[in-house]
């Protein structure tokens, strides 16, 4: 007996429909022009801007490391990643032709992956899968809950240092993708996370459907080969390893034609009007 079909089954024709010839062209590209390359510190945090029509890759020079993505939209950072509905319409790990999609009222595409070097990676044998949106960045106020003890460098720490340049704040930090992170639901339907696959030069590479304002924690948990809580955990630090960041330009000839998609065109009444036809005397 096969498992149930997806809930979220879109028309053909809708935003859902993937230009995959288009996506594979851009993960293909020589010609790309370098416009900013940066490699993040162990325990640490930033921000960067990816215009609308680049492409970004996210890579472990080093050997396996997870890192905790945040996104918004450059110009309106109400309009930012929503891991939830995200899980919905694509995946709960995403990989190659997968979006990431924002919040209300705008639910578009932010981004498109182009490109998963652990694509192959698949199922493992404990029900793991890698690129997670199951579950969220690591944060001191967890922390403090589970060990009793203060670490101001979790994720949630990180990130909300790395956007305040760009005059935002920890209430704008969300819900993050786990890039090369290996996670599942055990036996209990519990949240488990185990070591990353990702070894030296693993790569992570998205289009970016929109301006956006991405930010990255290189987690203090390492590849998370070690536990962070719980009696046998103890710090990490010798699996913890630097990712790397660079923005590419493509040729310009790739993107002509594409355009940022619209946001979503419900007209947003919430029966706040009465819809025409309908009467307006009481029964």
């Amino acid at each position: 007996m096969g498992s149930p079909k997806a809930a979220y089954q879109p028309l053909p024709g809708s935003v859902m429909d993937v230009d995959k010839p288009f996506y594979d062209r851009l993960a293909a590209e020589d010609g790309r022009e370098l416009a900013e390359s940066f490699v993040l510190p162990i325990r640490s945090g930033r921000a960067w801007e990816v215009p609308a029509g680049h492409v970004c890759r996210i890579s472990t020079p080093e050997g396996p490391q997870v890192g905790d993505l945040n996104v918004w939209n450059r110009h309106n950072p109400r309009e930012r990643l929503w891991a939830s509905r995200t899980r919905q319409l694509q995946a709960a790990h995403v990989t190659r032709y997968d979006r990431l999609w924002s919040t209300l009222p705008y639910l578009r595409p932010l981004l498109t992956v182009i490109a998963d070097s652990l694509e192959a990676y698949g199922l493992d044998d404990e029900g793991g899968r890698v690129h997670d949106l199951l579950g969220t960045r690591c944060d001191p106020y967890v922390n403090r809950i589970l060990s009793g003890t203060d670490y101001d460098f979790h994720c949630h720490s990180n990130l909300v240092r790395a956007v305040l340049p760009y005059g935002l704040t920890e209430f704008d930090v969300h819900d993050v993708l786990n890039v090369f992170q290996c996670t599942g639901l055990n036996d209990e339907d519990r949240y488990f996370m185990k070591a990353s696959p990702a070894r030296a030069g693993d790569h992570f590479e998205f289009f970016a459907e929109q301006d956006l304002l991405c930010a990255l924690s290189t987690c203090p948990a390492g590849d998370l080969s070690v536990p962070l809580w719980g009696p046998d955990a103890r710090d990490p630090i010798e699996v913890c390893r630097p990712l790397g960041v660079q923005v590419y330009r493509p040729r310009p000839e790739l993107t002509e034609g594409w355009t940022p998609p619209p946001v979503a065109s419900y007209a947003g009444r919430h029966g706040m009007t009465v819809p025409a036809g309908e009467s307006t005397r009481s029964p």
